[in-house]
């Protein structure tokens, strides 16, 4: 149990009614050491320790690295190799005294937290929450077919992954209809009106609340600290191979609207991974759709004859050009692909395979 002066340190802010706190950073599941190794180590920024990591996607170390996901041992193997450190100091004690989530996770919050709207986030997820529960018709499918808030998003918005103003203007207008009010104004009276009534208080505990976000914490890292003490798996040799020309793959990629990467030719080309297959290409990324995880000014190598799994980068063939996604899956298993800006939801399992391409590597440049 985490003692009332201490709930601060884990992101816990109270409210005026005085009810179970709000987790500020519920979306922080493994803080680590990773960043102060790493600069420790040599390596100032994080593109260059992952030029070293070819095995594990840009995207995922810098989740791992700011807490977001939590990582497999060999993932941990592999960074403190490259680090030249044991995994097992990548750990943090967040038992430790003068341990404070909050500063550690100041760095990584740009801009830094406007409590006031990631309250709100969480009393909307509780209101949704409550919402489906009082009505039994009101499932996932029905709320995907008359209120247009396809699974993925309904669970993020119940989750209170991001606050309402980062939410599109057609989820917003979706949440008005299901809330049966007129704007915006209106929403906010009718949430904040349920969570002054104590109706939402069982479900804001079940989204943020930092002392059970804590043990789930402390669970993760012991489990990660037990699987670096044991041996790891012996590697198997790879067999021995004449030295191969160099895989060097025409670039393509000029910006259009909406995200998107024309495949015109620039006159480039760039050496390929061993792993990227014959018809292997690269694109410019130019702007930055997937966020600081992948830079404008990358390149990726996309292979159409990989299909994208979980955890990687996928490109994703439209009619007027390739739209590049961060792969995931959503609670019902289905692999999804997200895109920052513009802010998009793909269900890539719904896609025609021949339009999909696995990212097998970036570059940057």
């Amino acid at each position: 149990m985490i003692k009332a002066e201490d709930r601060s340190r884990f992101g816990g802010v109270p409210s005026a009614r005085g009810e179970a706190p709000i987790d500020l950073r519920r979306t922080i599941v493994f803080p680590n050491r990773m960043r102060e190794l790493r600069r420790a180590f040599g390596f100032p920024k994080l593109l260059r320790l992952s030029a070293s990591l070819p095995e594990i996607p840009y995207i995922r170390l810098s989740k791992i690295e700011r807490g977001e996901v939590v990582p497999r041992p060999d993932e941990l193997r592999r960074v403190g190799q490259a680090l030249g450190i044991a995994p097992a100091e990548l750990l943090l004690d967040v038992d430790a005294p003068g341990f404070d989530l909050a500063a550690w996770a100041e760095p990584f919050e740009e801009g830094g937290i406007d409590e006031a709207e990631e309250r709100f986030a969480v009393y909307l997820g509780a209101a949704l929450r409550a919402r489906r529960t009082s009505d039994p018709a009101l499932t996932i499918a029905v709320i995907e077919q008359d209120f247009g808030i396809p699974p993925v998003n309904l669970s993020r918005l119940e989750n209170a992954q991001k606050t309402f103003a980062r939410w599109n203007a057609a989820t917003r207008s979706a949440l008005f209809a299901l809330f049966g009010v007129r704007d915006e104004a209106k929403l906010r009276a009718h949430v904040e009106a349920q969570q002054r009534s104590g109706a939402l208080d069982s479900f804001i505990k079940a989204i943020a609340d930092p002392e059970l976000r804590r043990e789930r914490m402390r669970a993760r890292i012991a489990e990660l600290a037990v699987a670096l003490a044991q041996a790891a798996p012996p590697s198997p040799a790879p067999p021995p191979v004449a030295d191969a020309p160099l895989h060097l793959v025409p670039v393509f990629g000029a910006a259009l609207p909406d995200g998107l990467i024309a495949e015109t030719p620039t006159g480039r080309t760039v050496e390929a991974p061993r792993a990227a297959g014959p018809r292997a290409f690269a694109l410019r990324t130019g702007r930055a759709t997937l966020g600081a995880g992948l830079p404008a000014q990358a390149i990726v190598i996309v292979d159409p004859d990989q299909y994208p799994s979980p955890g990687g980068l996928a490109a994703v063939r439209e009619e007027a050009g390739w739209r590049l996604v961060s792969v995931g899956s959503d609670r019902d298993g289905r692999m999804i692909g997200y895109s920052i800006t513009p802010e998009r939801a793909l269900v890539l399992d719904e896609q025609d395979p021949s339009q999909l391409a696995r990212i097998v590597a970036a570059l940057y440049v």
